[in-house]
């Protein structure tokens, strides 16, 4: 049997929950009437050595195995904790917690959803620097960008709290005047969350944010490269008193895990981002449950800079967009595209600022590009120049392993590169950065769009008619027109062709964790 770790006061629970017949439910009203004040929270200990169990019906467990998993740091290599590695059963049981969580969580008014996440928010706020330290530990990126990315956790689960609030029916107009027709939304039930490493902590909160506010319960599977940063979550969510069995960490196997959300008919919806081949994978197995899914899978963006650009403005964007995180997010730019006008001197400016950047360890002062998440993340890009050397490509700047330490890659600048390359054709998720040539807008238009992805485009043009003939001829499912940062929690994210279905953020990310429910009353008359 698994070990239990459990906090003073907080009963067991049990592997296969049983009930007397006289016992009276619990009353999970008087369980989440928190205060909403500034604290400090100073006994909450988010150490990665403290963060080893996952997080199951309330109680911190390990594997029934007893095995475990290393997670490492990978700007040194050197392990910094473990979790456990779970399997299908212990999946199983965190879908019964999170079962039979659903009724009474369901059953609170959305304002007393609302507290909780409010409260939860407010945590993650106060523990900004702890949780970007524990971020950075394990994903290697900066630390400002690992603090700006926490920020974004506590702005989901603030905006949804709110949004949770305002999960409109509506009433239609009847066509007999003998009956009523109304709307209403309800929770769809358990949901299954599956979380990439590349922003352990904000792709969480960005799905449990609108699972939560509409009544949903929720087991999540973090990566096995990142676990912490969702274990941390965890603990935060449990201080701020999120009822147990409504929010579920599991680590552990992807196979066993991934199997075990996919099978069970308890789980009503799926939400997964990563590769498009997994997400692939896991609609599949999906579909004989027939679940909900929502898929934030790959992309391939162009970065489109045309000769009225503003050519500063230009190569910040783009620079921004390339090589945060080191390269590794869906939404990075994956090939630039200049006008014949502006590209020696887009290449120029852009090539200088490459050379600048400060490259380290990301907990280190001024760091500006860190590792990337494993040395054969790193390996991979040698292969991808390879290609496009032997393609005749040009390398400007970069081009090789990074003596900081195995996984370190050093920022690439390619011209002369051709839609044909590896590095044009697939998702690079590295920092090599592509430039090629156009002329006419209908010759970028049609390049860009040729892809089977379509999550985001960008675009820097400063006339009025190219602004929107770009945003509309553009096949993605978000275009950043003259700006790069295009995620938010007030604005839908999400992408179309084989870059995946449905959105997050906004009402429409709300939406994708509610069922509409059509009701027909008689007798009215």
């Amino acid at each position: 049997m698994a070990r239990r770790l459990s906090r003073p006061g907080r009963t067991a629970f049990p592997r296969k929950p049983t009930r007397r017949a006289d016992a009276r439910p619990v009353d999970i009203r008087r369980k989440t009437d928190v205060t909403l004040a500034a604290e400090s929270s100073a006994g909450v200990d988010l150490t990665a050595a403290t963060l080893d169990r996952a997080f199951v019906g309330g109680q911190w467990l390990t594997a029934d195995s007893g095995a475990d998993i290393a997670v490492t740091d990978p700007a040194t290599g050197e392990r910094i904790g473990s979790v456990p590695r779970m399997g299908r059963a212990e999946t199983l049981a965190a879908i019964e917690a999170a079962h039979a969580a659903w009724g009474p969580w369901r059953a609170l008014t959305a304002s007393e959803r609302s507290a909780v996440l409010r409260r939860w928010a407010g945590l993650v706020y106060l523990h900004q620097d702890r949780l970007a330290e524990l971020l950075t530990a394990e994903q290697g990126k900066p630390l400002a960008e690992s603090r700006a990315e926490i920020g974004a956790s506590a702005g989901f689960l603030t905006w949804f709290a709110e949004e949770g609030r305002r999960a409109y029916g509506r009433t239609i107009p009847t066509d007999r005047a003998d009956r009523r027709l109304s709307v209403i939304r309800q929770p769809v039930g358990v949901v299954a969350a599956i979380t990439p490493w590349n922003f352990p902590s904000s792709m969480i909160t960005r799905k449990a944010g609108p699972a939560l506010a509409a009544g949903c319960t929720m087991v999540v599977k973090p990566s096995e490269e990142t676990p912490l940063s969702a274990l941390a979550l965890a603990r935060l969510a449990e201080e701020a008193g999120v009822p147990a069995g409504v929010f579920n960490v599991v680590t552990g196997s992807a196979r066993e895990i991934g199997g075990a959300l996919t099978d069970s008919p308890l789980v009503r919806k799926l939400t997964f981002t990563g590769s498009t081949p997994v997400g692939k994978l896991l609609a599949e197995q999906s579909a004989a449950t027939v679940k909900r899914v929502s898929l934030e899978l790959g992309g391939n963006a162009p970065f489109i800079v045309c000769d009225d650009a503003d050519l500063d403005a230009a190569v910040a964007g783009a620079i921004g967009s390339k090589f945060r995180n080191a390269g590794q997010a869906c939404v990075a730019t994956n090939r630039i595209y200049v006008q014949d006008g502006i590209h020696d001197r887009f290449v120029e400016t852009f090539t200088a600022r490459v050379r600048e950047f400060v490259i380290g360890n990301g907990a280190a002062p001024g760091t500006e590009v860190g590792p990337m998440i494993n040395p054969g993340a790193a390996a991979a890009m040698s292969a991808l120049l390879d290609d496009a050397v032997g393609g005749g490509a040009r390398i400007v700047t970069g081009g090789a392993p990074h003596p900081h330490g195995a996984a370190f890659f050093a920022p690439t600048v390619l011209v002369d590169a051709a839609d044909d390359m590896d590095c044009c054709r697939a998702e690079t998720f590295g920092p090599i950065a592509p430039i090629m040539r156009f002329g006419e807008d209908t010759e970028v238009i049609r390049r860009a769009n040729a892809t089977p992805y379509g999550l985001v485009a960008y675009c820097y043009t400063t006339h009025y008619r190219r602004l929107n003939r770009f945003a509309e001829e553009l096949d993605f499912g978000m275009v950043g027109m003259n700006d790069f940062s295009v995620s938010t929690e007030v604005a839908p994210f999400g992408g179309v062709k084989e870059s995946g279905i449905g959105r997050e953020g906004a009402q429409d990310g709300l939406d994708e964790y509610t069922e509409v429910k059509y009701v027909c009353t008689g007798g009215m008359s």
